[in-house]
């Protein structure tokens, strides 16, 4: 009877140390995600629209049984919109959590700090809601990929969009307003940039820089109505892009000059703000939209996020679920998330079919720049009351072939040589 004893807890001590470390290593079979994202004040709802798009993305690949045999933990914490938070945080991440991948961030200035962690530390860093080129270009590091467009992308469109109106509507006259940091400056530079490109000519009559969340644009409205350009080029975003087109159509300023912001100005944040407010007539972009492409994966997208949430998407939730799609596909390639260097030759290249694409075409990331390649669209405010609270949205599109957004080697050249 002893032996028998003997030989049973011998059994349960083999079987305690075979099943043990298995249900370890299968309880780490995750991919671990350290996001970052504000989640109050102006770019408050950017960020809670990024949490739950990433939330969509991973509960329709977890539920699918993940990728190559790993399920996707993703960690959120408010980066309050300051850099050198968010540094601390995106420390913590790699240090502490042992994330594979940092991820966000809204605001250029806080990526641009972020980046510097994620080079240092080797870790991949998928930016999905800031567009400064700088990130790409001037500061580009092996390790960060862009799942959202950026300015130079957004302002060639823009540069083309420009020319194409001097052909039915001669202007002449330009003005600049936007934040006084990494991306509105970036912004500036590229529409000049393209502009000359494509051999615009044109007058700068004015340039306005209100700094990041400025609460009164009085001054600024009405140095740009004393100096009357023929259109007025925004480099504004969120909350910021509301409180500066309801202060200024008090001045009535959009009946003397064309309101133009090619990169984040078509955002649905601004729609559902100012309802039956929003003038016609002002001519915007965005990184995505909820009407545009009319595809089912775009239709599926927004209804299923207005399900969720009970609002409609702004662009920055296309920008969060696709950049966990684009960990999802290089992961599965890799075959697991620890091989860093085999992840970020995945990601290079890599092709992703998304909300955001028309009939015809799939998202790509470009090895030279590590940022995703896609069409864009350019449109006009008209009345549409498809998606309320709105009572506008864009339409009468214009649209900008992939290939044509890319910036010339030489630029690049140019701009990795500082």
């Amino acid at each position: 009877m002893r032996n028998k004893r003997l030989f049973i807890c011998f059994v349960v001590a083999i079987l305690a140390f075979i099943v043990v470390p298995f249900c370890v290593n299968a309880a780490d079979k995750t991919i671990k995600i350290g996001a970052m994202y504000p989640m109050t004040g102006r770019a408050g709802l950017y960020g809670k629209d990024s949490v739950a798009a990433a939330e969509m993305a991973i509960d329709e690949i977890n539920s699918k049984g993940g990728v190559a045999g790993y399920k996707i933990d993703i960690t959120f914490t408010d980066s309050k919109v300051k850099p050198a938070y968010a540094v601390r945080v995106a420390k913590r991440y790699i240090t502490e959590d042992k994330v594979n991948f940092l991820f966000g961030v809204v605001s250029s200035g806080v990526g641009l700090a972020v980046t510097e962690i994620s080079n240092q530390y080797k870790t991949i860093f998928v930016g999905t809601d800031h567009a400064s080129t700088r990130l790409t270009v001037d500061n580009f590091q092996p390790y960060y990929f862009r799942v959202s467009n950026n300015t130079f992308q957004s302002m060639t469109a823009g540069a083309l969009y420009l020319k194409e109106l001097a052909e039915t509507k001669p202007w002449k006259k330009i003005a600049f307003i936007g934040p006084d940091y990494a991306y509105g400056h970036s912004q500036w530079d590229e529409i000049r940039y393209n502009l000359e490109r494509y051999g615009v000519e044109y007058e700068v009559v004015g340039e306005y820089w209100p700094k990041i969340y400025a609460p009164d644009y009085t001054s600024y409205i009405t140095s740009i109505l004393k100096d009357k350009p023929d259109v007025l080029i925004s480099g504004f975003w969120g909350g910021d892009t509301v409180a500066f087109i309801k202060q200024a159509q008090a001045y009535g300023l959009f009946k003397k000059t064309l309101y133009f912001h090619p990169d984040a100005g078509g955002n649905y944040e601004l729609m559902s703000a100012m309802g039956a407010e929003l003038p016609d007539g002002l001519v915007l972009g965005a990184r995505h939209y909820n009407n545009w492409p009319e595809t089912d994966r775009n239709r599926n997208f927004v209804q299923e996020f207005q399900k969720r949430t009970g609002r409609f998407p702004t662009y920055a939730a296309q920008g969060a679920y696709a950049g966990i799609y684009a960990i999802a596909n290089a992961v599965k390639v890799v075959g697991n998330p620890d091989d860093t260097e085999a992840l970020v030759k995945a990601l290079e290249g890599l092709k992703i079919s998304l909300p955001e694409d028309p009939e015809g075409f799939t998202s790509y990331i470009r090895p030279e720049t590590h940022q995703i390649t896609q069409v864009m669209a350019i449109g006009t405010t008209m009345a549409n009351d498809d998606f309320p609270p709105a009572k506008k949205m864009l339409g009468n599109w214009k649209i900008y072939k992939a290939e044509d957004l890319v910036p010339p080697v030489e630029y690049l050249e140019e701009k990795r040589k500082k």
